[in-house]
């Protein structure tokens, strides 16, 4: 199997660079006003990397980084702070470890090698399970990006007690998400905001490798809560969105939607490539078509890079087809010491096989269209994120830096192959103030993207 650790660090990674891209003409804010900016959306929003929320994280959120850049405006529309977040004490994860890069052995091979891992002797500060906030503020807080938050979510009470990210700075523990931008947005009294929400009500499902609900027809578990392993259905979806989108507006302010990218396009379910079986000798084949032709004779390898054996949805056993994907969760160890995809297949719930994939698509293309649509109906500029996004899987160069989604190297997503580094969440600004600027008329400058970390070598 191919080795997802990386060996040594990168020097492109470290190159200082002239931002190529500017804007010329006078910061102004066109047809908006941004004195109030309130940013609404999921761990993406929070500034989450690295399988946690940090405090650093959260300084390197790209609503800081908006914020930043908003704050140019010398008008008197420009942002006016403090721009507040629910910010952590520490820096080692909430409220788990986050992921660092380490030397790990494999306890098969004895092959030590550069990979995730989590801070050594972690343990939970106890002042961060609970935000305090600051008393000039009057409980302002202008980025209520939640982890794991789902848009079927809003309109489940006491929402906070099965969310730990809610619960440290929910002003209604009991209430529902749906209360607590109600109470947000008459706190804050938003002129402008971003609105991240809908990636959880695909990703849950995608993550837990399509074991739950995905056709969309999900029902409640109780109440209003549906499983995070289901995909939201679509009716669901689109009466919550438009009710959340309804209150975000309450204040007349103007804004920017941010529809879903592809879940599955990023690390987490590209960096081991369903063919990563790899075979150099002859009697490795042979070994395994003995081992397999006799109950499952469709089966077969080869010298070279092979399919893995892998547990489809219904629990039967095939090789992968082109374009499925395993999942980063997989135990490595496993591939080595147990073998999994091998001898072993590995288990459903680290595999998407081409059904599941179909469903994860058709609900992301159905959720954007119908954000596409409120941004019409709402008059609100439409930030394509699927699209750019997309950009970052195929690789492209910004103010002389190489940005990719491969996993380690790409600079653009974390050690947790889902969310992104400090400078994935500066380019996802820049996105975004391109948007902005472009349908509000805007001339917003840009922020600096390579002066941010991406990933962070020992």
């Amino acid at each position: 199997m191919r080795k997802i650790y990386i060996i040594g660090a990168i020097a492109f990674m470290f190159a200082a660079c002239k931002p190529s891209v500017k804007i010329s003409a006078p910061v102004s804010a066109g047809t908006a006003t941004f004195k109030n900016y309130l940013a609404i959306g999921n761990s993406l929003t929070s500034g989450y990397a690295n399988n946690s929320l940090t405090v650093s994280g959260q300084y390197n959120s790209y609503p800081q980084r908006l914020f930043e850049q908003f704050s140019t405006i010398t008008d008197g529309r420009g942002a006016q702070g403090p721009f507040v977040q629910p910010l952590l004490h520490s820096d080692n994860g909430y409220p788990s470890s986050k992921l660092i890069l380490a030397v790990g052995t494999d306890t098969c091979t004895g092959i030590s090698s550069l990979g995730p891992t989590n801070v050594p002797g972690f343990s939970q500060d106890p002042s961060d399970v609970t935000y305090t906030g600051l008393p000039v503020n009057h409980g302002q807080i202008n980025n209520i990006g939640v982890p794991g938050i789902r848009v079927a979510d809003y309109t489940v009470a006491g929402y906070s007690t099965f969310n730990p990210y809610a619960a440290r700075f929910y002003n209604n523990t009991a209430g529902t998400p749906m209360d607590e931008l109600l109470y947000m947005v008459g706190n804050l009294g938003p002129t402008f905001f971003t609105m991240w929400l809908g990636a959880n009500d695909v990703l849950g499902y995608a993550s837990n490798g399509g074991q739950g609900n995905g056709n969309g027809t999900a029902a409640p578990i109780f109440g209003n809560l549906y499983n995070t392993t289901d995909i939201t259905p679509t009716a669901v979806f689109e009466a919550l969105y438009d009710s959340i989108l309804k209150v975000a507006t309450k204040t007349g302010a103007s804004g920017a939607l941010i529809n879903i990218p592809d879940v599955t396009t990023v690390p987490f379910f590209t960096e081991i490539p369903a063919n990563g079986l790899y075979l150099a000798r002859q009697t490795q084949a042979d070994s395994l078509n003995a081992f397999w032709h006799t109950s499952f004779p469709n089966i077969g390898f080869h010298i070279g890079y092979n399919y893995f054996i892998i547990q489809a949805n219904d629990g039967s056993v095939r090789q992968a087809a082109p374009g499925e994907l395993i999942l980063l969760s997989t135990p490595q160890m496993n591939f080595t010491c147990l073998g999994w995809g091998s001898y072993v297949a590995i288990p459903k719930q680290y595999v998407l096989t081409t059904d599941e994939l179909q469903f994860i698509r058709t609900a992301t293309a159905a959720f954007n269209g119908y954000i596409k649509q409120e941004a019409t109906a709402y008059h609100l500029a439409y930030v394509d994120m699927n699209a750019y996004l997309g950009t970052v899987a195929t690789g492209f160069a910004y103010n002389g830096i190489n940005y990719n989604a491969q996993f380690v190297t790409g600079g653009a997503f974390s050690l947790d192959g889902v969310h992104l580094t400090p400078r994935g969440y500066a380019l996802v600004a820049n996105e975004i103030i391109k948007t902005i600027n472009s349908y509000y008329h805007s001339t917003i400058p840009y922020t600096n993207v390579n002066t941010f970390d991406g990933i962070v070598f020992p």
